[in-house]
């Protein structure tokens, strides 16, 4: 059993088709980076991996169980533009989970309970290289210091799945550069399967274990807006994952070449 199987994902707005017949099979600890034009859906896709969206057919499942109707601690997300909240500190922006996890009411962890929460926060601080920034505000912060307190928001429930959404785009090359090794030695420290949007082609290729591409597949000059976007090429790249769940066989399938395959012209 495949850890995350995608089957017959079909997702529409409105009369207007975004995916359709995306079928997927990723064992776990799989660095699946997303390529494809604007407006191809790969976000729609990473929507539905958090449980934001709904498909409108199909299934998604992690360890054979349907993904919930919401987002869950088992998924962490990171977008390009920083989650985090300007009015806490960073430490404060690490505590305020666990503080609303376990003080719904008041917000507030008091005594061992704050002890706790503090100590994995500055661990936390420490891995990621924002200890020294502890109790500076975000806008008080670079983008690259902004973008790794929103990766260590994302990992603070230890998820199973990390979804990146192009987290590196308005990033300044060298520091995309650090943070390209930042995220590697997460991936590999915590062995989580991610999947990783990009509009960067070299950056989807240095980062991935494998690559999607995202396509139309069917068009209708007459309607160009009447098919959705699938998976046109699933690529496995040089780099192994780091824990596969069902060993080699299941990494080997290619449902972006079937898809190519069954497409109708």
């Amino acid at each position: 059993m495949s850890f995350v199987a995608v089957s017959d994902l079909y997702k529409s707005y409105g009369p207007a088709p975004i995916l359709e017949r995306v079928s997927l099979q990723v064992p776990r600890g799989e660095f699946v980076t997303i390529v494809g034009a604007s407006g191809c859906g790969k976000s729609t896709f990473l929507r539905m991996l958090l449980g934001q969206e709904q498909p409108d057919r199909g299934r998604i499942a992690v360890e054979g169980m349907p993904i919930p109707g919401e987002p869950g601690p088992d998924r962490g997300v990171v977008f390009q533009k920083y989650s985090v909240f300007p009015h806490l500190t960073v430490l404060q922006n690490l505590l305020l989970p666990a503080e609303i996890e376990k003080s719904p009411w008041l917000g507030r962890l008091f005594g061992e309970s704050r002890k706790t929460a503090k100590a994995e926060a500055e661990a936390l601080m420490e891995k990621i290289g924002l200890s020294h920034a502890a109790k500076r505000y975000p806008a008080q912060l670079s983008g690259g210091m902004q973008q790794r307190l929103a990766i260590a928001q994302a990992l603070l429930k230890k998820p199973k799945i990390l979804l990146l959404d192009e987290p590196f785009g308005a990033l300044d090359p060298g520091i995309r550069q650090d943070m390209h090794e930042l995220i590697g030695e997460i991936w590999r420290e915590h062995a989580m399967t991610i999947f990783m949007v990009t509009h960067d082609i070299q950056e989807a290729f240095k980062l991935g274990t494998r690559l999607l591409v995202f396509d139309k597949v069917r068009h209708d000059p007459q309607h160009p807006g009447a098919y959705g976007a699938t998976i046109t090429y699933d690529l496995k790249l040089n780099k192994p994952a780091i824990a596969s769940g069902n060993g080699p066989d299941e990494s080997e399938a290619m449902p972006g070449d079937a898809a190519k395959e069954e497409a109708i012209p």
